[in-house]
């Protein structure tokens, strides 16, 4: 199972500076929290269908480590540029193909679309569900001039069967919980 703390880890040293997590259950899950999130399908997927326009990958800060690589992106909606979604993927480039370990490594665009780009096999695992109060690092990343709720997620991607990917996602606070 992906490991929130693990995937943290990867760009915090501590949890709490992206924030507090409560793992909840998907019937605890608000709409449209849990329409964006308790399902298995890419979030890029989700957060496009959901605000009805493409998104576009900013990759905050990336690393390798061997056939690891890690990076810390936020997604925006090209309509607006607004945030819409903070993550932690960390790949094994072993489990991919050139064309796609370099796509991926150009960081032009969000894993989820370049696995469906390439028409990877792939497999989306929810592992778990979370509340999350961000700490410093999530609401400056989301703008937020205090912290308000959110959700967020961990989950696995499989590809042609392997365990490529494990992801943290965390959705931003919609609008009108920021008024």
């Amino acid at each position: 199972m992906p490991a929130l703390d693990h995937l943290a880890s990867l760009f915090y040293e501590d949890l709490a500076e992206l924030g507090t997590f409560e793992e909840v259950l998907a019937e605890a899950v608000p709409q449209p929290y849990r329409r964006l999130l308790a399902h298995h399908e890419h979030m890029t997927v989700s957060v496009e269908k959901y605000h009805g326009c493409p998104v576009d990958v900013e990759v905050v800060t990336a690393k390798q480590s061997g056939d690891y690589y890690s990076r810390k992106i936020i997604l925006h909606r090209q309509s607006d540029r607004r945030v819409v979604l903070f993550g932690i993927p960390r790949l094994n480039l072993r489990l991919v193909d050139d064309d796609v370990r370099r796509e991926i490594l150009s960081e032009n665009k969000p894993l989820g679309r370049v696995l469906i780009d390439h028409n990877v096999l792939r497999e989306v695992q929810l592992a778990s569900l979370y509340r999350v109060t961000p700490g410093p690092a999530l609401s400056q990343l989301f703008a937020l001039a205090q912290p308000l709720a959110t959700y967020g997620r961990t989950a696995f991607i499989y590809c042609d069967g392997y365990p490529a990917v494990e992801l943290l996602e965390i959705v931003a606070p919609e609008p009108h919980a920021s008024s």
